[in-house]
């Protein structure tokens, strides 16, 4: 292999039904430095209860695949389900990260959905926000951050070795 030749990741899906999304857990096969992308919180819209069922899940693999999460990574803002984010990182640490156009897209669900004076706006809720060509290695193998607005303006894809997602 050369120096140009991405190394590959061990990828791992898993799939919520409910709500038609996949979240991925992926590792650096050698040193177990793993990220989690796009985790979902379990949500019950009839009762109005979230579960960590579908976390836990998360927790069990990589807890029975010895993996150290160093990010918990999130596309964009989802509509669709609720994040596992702060489930996870209270469970298996990792940072916390979304793409730095969040700061827009709270400010104009702000706006919208009239959220006052105490919701902030500045991104606080994340660890790190994004910028396109951010780097988020894994262990030996290389990762990066790719702009990809349009879904949303802090919608970002992540190239971890041979992988995008």
């Amino acid at each position: 292999m050369n120096a140009d030749t991405p190394l590959k990741p061990s990828v791992t899906p898993f799939y919520h039904a409910p709500t038609g999304t996949w979240t991925y857990v992926v590792a650096d096969p050698v040193s177990r430095a793993a990220a989690v992308i796009d985790p979902v919180l379990d949500y019950d819209w009839r009762s109005g209860r979230t579960g960590e069922k579908s976390a836990n899940a998360l927790v069990a693999h990589c807890v029975s695949e010895r993996l150290e999460v160093a990010w918990i990574l999130e596309t964009h803002a989802h509509a669709d389900h609720l994040s596992a984010a702060p489930y996870l990182k209270s469970r298996l640490g990792g940072r916390i990260s979304i793409g730095r156009g969040i700061l827009q897209v709270q400010a104009t669900f702000k706006r919208i959905f009239g959220l006052g004076a105490d919701f902030a706006a500045d991104g606080r809720q994340f660890d790190v926000l994004l910028a396109d060509g951010a780097r988020i290695d894994l262990g030996a193998v290389a990762g990066r951050v790719i702009a990809a607005p349009g879904h949303t303006s802090d919608s970002v894809a992540y190239l971890i070795g041979d992988a995008l997602f």
